[in-house]
């Protein structure tokens, strides 16, 4: 979910087929809630809403709410999960860093977001307001060192004759944070750090196709400064020289070395 004056577009369908890695990471990071059943539930970034909708089933007596600062994920989150199916599902268009709530949640939960937000002082200041007292923040997000591989072919790229014109000025989009750095800034918003940690995980694509359809649906910011008619080359160059590195393995699959920071705070009482 980048900020909400980024100009990307996302296409809800596209990061559907190519997310589930993110999926995959988002339900081991669910299962590290103690649900009693009855919580009221905050999905920050909430993106197609797949992982919003299975929170609302492990909390049948409380309630989920999705919200995501791109109107096209709403808008299909809504299409796909139906009130009739899930009467304890909500969905609101909203930016990290200007979240509305007071004191109306019992859990945060946000997966894969939080290092596109800038103004990470901002976005867990809305946390900490829309936490009740006790409350729990987790999280997990990109942290220092993630997809370094994938990145240097990417900087390799900009850097090209070919490409450069595109990215003139380009200022980075995202923060991979340390535990260090982090948790200073969650105790500058009255959040009390109980877990930071660094997390070494392998991301798994199917295949060139897979690989692409991840670029293409994740890295936005870099692909949609390349003209329209020229993306899909762009993309096939990047996934190219990444792949001339770290060709797949016996299966056919392509790896991809992640560092997430996962976040546990609470909200005093």
């Amino acid at each position: 979910m980048p900020r909400k004056t980024a100009p990307y577009r996302w296409d809800a369908e596209d990061y559907r087929r190519f997310s589930s890695q993110q999926k995959k990471w988002g339900r081991e990071l669910m299962d590290k809630l103690r649900l009693r059943g009855d919580e009221d539930i905050l999905d920050l970034g909430c993106g197609d809403g797949m992982l919003a909708a299975e929170l609302a089933e492990r909390v049948p007596r409380g309630s989920v709410l999705g919200v995501d600062v791109s109107p096209e994920m709403i808008r299909n989150a809504r299409r796909a999960y139906s009130p009739h199916r899930y009467p304890n599902l909500f969905w609101e268009v909203a930016d990290a860093c200007r979240l509305p709530f007071k004191e109306r949640f019992d859990v945060v939960f946000s997966n894969a977001v939080l290092h596109w937000i800038r103004d990470q002082s901002a976005a867990l200041a809305g946390i900490s307001r829309a936490l009740r007292p006790g409350g729990v923040m987790l999280a997990q997000m990109g942290g220092r060192g993630n997809a370094a591989e994938v990145a240097c072919v990417l900087v390799s790229l900009m850097a090209s004759e070919k490409w450069s014109p595109y990215f003139h000025n380009m200022d980075i989009p995202y923060l991979f944070h340390t535990p260090e750095d982090y948790v200073p800034l969650l105790e500058e918003v009255g959040l009390d750090p109980v877990r930071v940690e660094l997390i070494h995980k392998d991301m798994v694509h199917e295949g060139r196709e897979g690989m692409a359809g991840w670029i293409r649906t994740t890295w936005l910011p870099f692909t949609q400064r390349v003209p329209q008619h020229l993306r899909e080359d762009f993309i096939t160059e990047f996934v190219d020289g990444y792949l001339r590195d770290f060709p797949p393995d016996e299966n056919g699959l392509v790896h991809v070395n992640a560092v997430r920071l996962e976040v546990v705070a609470r909200k005093p009482l």
